[in-house]
C-alpha cells in the first residue's frame, strides 16, 4: 500500500537539509509504530521518496513524502502519531492512500506555488510593483544560469513563470518545478533586479512554497492538481 503524507516545514527546522529531513523521518516513524516496509537485501531502509527537495532556509506548507506501508491506521491516527514522536519545526497534515499503479510524487511534480517577500532593509525603490508587472509582460526573460556541472547556460525563463500576483508587497507565484523546468523564484527576481538597475542582496527575500502540483492536462493543456488530491483519507 502506497501512502502520500503532506507536511509543513517552519522555524528553526527549515535550516536542515533534505537528507537531514528523510532522517527526521524515519526515526518519527519508528517512534510511532507504523507499518512501514523497508527494502531487501543486506542494509534495509525504509522505502521512501520526496516530491521535491526543498532549499535549506525556505519554509512551506506543501511538502510531499511518498512511503510505503504493510498496514495503516486511519488518516487521522496517522497524523496523530506522527505529530506526537516529531519535533517543532516539521508538522504532518495529511495521510492519503494512493490509487494502485500511481506514480511515486517525485516523478509527477510539474509546478509550485511560493509566496516571496523583501527582507526588512532589503525593499527594492519605490514603485516596484507596477514595473515589476510590466517585467513579466515581456515575452522572453532571458537569463545566465550556473548547471550541476559548473557550466553557464543562457536560458528564457518566461516560459515557466505560469501566474503572479503581488499584494502588500508580497509576491505570489506559480512556477514550473520539477525535472522539465525548475525555477527557483530567487532567479526570476534576481533577473528583475539586473533590468533595474539595482543590487539584489544574496539574502534578501524570504521564500515560502505553499504547494506542489501534478499537471493532469492533456493536449497542451495545463490542469494542476496538488499532489495531495491524488490520494484518498483513510477512514
Amino acid at each position: 500500500m502506497n501512502i502520500r503524507v503532506k507536511f509543513r516545514k517552519y522555524g528553526n527546522l527549515r535550516f536542515i537539509g533534505h537528507l537531514d529531513t528523510m532522517r527526521y523521518f524515519q526515526k518519527a516513524i519508528r517512534r510511532a509504530g507504523l507499518d512501514v516496509c523497508y527494502s531487501e537485501g543486506f542494509t534495509p531502509h525504509m522505502i521512501m521518496s520526496f516530491a521535491q527537495p526543498l532549499g535549506v532556509g525556505l519554509e512551506s506548507d506543501g511538502e510531499y513524502m511518498d512511503i510505503r506501508v504493510n498496514s495503516t491506521p486511519s488518516s487521522a491516527e496517522a497524523v496523530r502519531l506522527l505529530n506526537k514522536n516529531g519535533a517543532e519545526g516539521i508538522e504532518v497534515l495529511s495521510w492519503r492512500e494512493l490509487p494502485e499503479g500511481s506514480k511515486n510524487a517525485m516523478s509527477i511534480v510539474a509546478a509550485a506555488d511560493y509566496e516571496v517577500r523583501f527582507r526588512e532593509g532589503c525593499e527594492p525603490p519605490e514603485g516596484w510593483e507596477e514595473r515589476f508587472a510590466s517585467f513579466l509582460q515581456r515575452t522572453e526573460i532571458p537569463v545566465r544560469k550556473e548547471t550541476k556541472k559548473k557550466t553557464v547556460q543562457e536560458m528564457d525563463i518566461r516560459p515557466w513563470v505560469y501566474a503572479c500576483e503581488v499584494r502588500d508587497g508580497l509576491i505570489f507565484l506559480t512556477v514550473s518545478t520539477g525535472s522539465a523546468g525548475n525555477l527557483k523564484p530567487e532567479l526570476l527576481l534576481q533577473a528583475f533586479a539586473e533590468q533595474e538597475g539595482w543590487e539584489l542582496p544574496r539574502f534578501a527575500l524570504l521564500v515560502r512554497r505553499k504547494e506542489i502540483y501534478a499537471d493532469l492536462g492533456a493536449e497542451g493543456e495545463r490542469k494542476l492538481v496538488p499532489l495531495e488530491e491524488l490520494g484518498a483519507e483513510i477512514g
